[in-house]
């Protein structure tokens, strides 16, 4: 019964990406609660209130904190692509909501995917730009 229920409510759904890590984001009615991998997000962010904060700033820069619940399946990464592909996940599901969202979310800059990635390693380097030590004898 409990399925049908939350089937009936409205959902928005948003993609976020930053490095090597993937956010799958549902924006449900509710009262603000983060759910990251079926835990609280307090708990799979270990407590960190700068991750936190990263995740949840799209909502409290439009003032919704309180009225949306976050629900994130996320694979990839460290906690910090995490934190960050949350953002842009949460940010995307806001402009599906209401496409007035979008003008205040683009000014801060959370709607541009940040394109930084590793580099790859080059042969004859020790890693993507690190050279072995030079000998002159």
């Amino acid at each position: 019964m409990q399925l049908v229920e939350q089937s009936k409510r409205a959902t928005y759904i948003g993609t976020g990406r930053r490095k090597s890590s993937v956010a799958r984001v549902r924006l449900v009615p509710g009262t603000g609660q983060l759910t990251i991998n079926g835990k609280s997000g307090e708990l799979y962010l270990q407590f960190n209130p700068t991750y936190l904060a990263i995740a949840k700033a799209p909502l409290e820069s439009l003032g919704l904190e309180n009225d949306y619940d976050i629900l994130v399946n996320t694979s990839g990464g460290g906690l910090t692509g995490q934190a960050d592909s949350i953002r842009l996940g949460v940010a995307r599901a806001l402009c599906q909501l209401d496409p007035e969202n979008r003008k205040p979310l683009k000014v801060e800059g959370y709607l541009t995917r940040d394109p930084r990635a590793k580099e790859r390693k080059k042969y004859g380097l020790r890693k993507a730009r690190k050279a072995p030590q030079y000998s002159k004898r």
